[in-house]
C-alpha cells in the first residue's frame, strides 16, 4: 500500500478557448465524495449560465475511487479527458471543473476533446503540487515509570503526539507515516508495562 499521494496545495483555475466556445478549469483539493458534490453543485451555481459543468476527481492514496461525468456533452469528450490529465499528473485527492460557455461553433468530438484536455492541463499548470504521506494512528497507555522509555522512542522516530493523558495510568495517541507503523509499534512493544489500545 502506498504511503504518499501526490495532490494539489489549493484551488487553481485555467482558461482554454476555441472557436469562441469559451472554457473554464478549476482544479480543487478534495477528500471526499461528499465534498466533490458540494463543489459540482457550487460552481453549477455560479456559472449557471453556461452550457456544460463537466468534471472528473480521483480520491484516495491507492487512487482506486474516480469518476468522470460529461454533464451533457458526447459521451467521453469531457470528463474521460479532465481524467486523464489527473492520471498523467499522477495526482489523487483531486477535482477537475470544466465550465463551458459555448460559442456558437460546434468542436466536433475530437475537437471537445482537445478543449476539454487542454482546459483541465491549464488549471494543473497553475496549480501547486505537493506530495502528502498517508499517516495512520496508535493508541496506547503505560505506567508513569515508563514516561522515559516511551520518550525515548518518541524522538528516535518522530511521529506526531496527537493527545496525551495522565491518570493511573498514560495515555497517548501518535500519528506516523504508515511505512514508519511497524516499526514503531515494535519499537513501543519492548517498553515494559505499555498496552496498545485497538481503536
Amino acid at each position: 500500500m502506498p504511503d504518499s499521494y501526490k495532490t494539489i496545495a489549493a484551488i487553481a483555475e485555467g482558461t482554454y478557448s476555441e472557436k469562441r466556445s469559451k472554457f473554464l478549469a478549476f482544479a480543487i483539493p478534495v477528500q471526499s465524495v461528499e465534498q466533490v458534490k458540494q463543489y459540482v453543485a457550487e460552481y453549477q451555481k455560479r456559472y449557471y449560465d453556461a452550457r456544460h459543468a463537466c468534471y472528473a476527481y480521483m480520491l484516495g492514496a491507492e487512487r482506486t475511487e474516480f469518476r468522470a461525468n460529461d454533464n451533457g456533452e458526447p459521451s467521453g469528450t469531457a470528463g474521460k479527458p479532465i481524467l486523464g490529465q489527473i492520471n498523467s499528473y499522477g495526482l489523487t485527492n483531486i477535482l477537475i471543473i470544466v465550465v463551458r460557455y459555448f460559442g456558437g461553433i460546434k468542436l466536433g468530438t475530437s475537437g471537445l476533446i482537445v478543449a476539454y484536455r487542454q482546459a483541465a492541463i491549464e488549471a494543473l499548470e497553475n496549480a501547486q503540487i505537493i506530495e502528502k504521506t498517508v499517516d495512520d494512528d496508535i493508541t496506547f497507555s503505560f505506567e508513569f515509570p515508563m514516561m522515559n522509555a516511551v520518550m525515548k522512542v518518541v524522538k528516535d522516530l518522530n511521529p506526531q503526539i496527537l493527545s496525551q493523558g495522565y491518570d493511573t495510568n498514560c495515555t497517548m495517541t501518535l500519528r506516523i507515516r504508515r511505512g514508519l507503523m511497524p516499526q514503531l509499534r515494535e519499537r513501543l512493544s519492548k517498553v515494559e508495562t505499555l498496552n496498545f489500545i485497538e481503536e
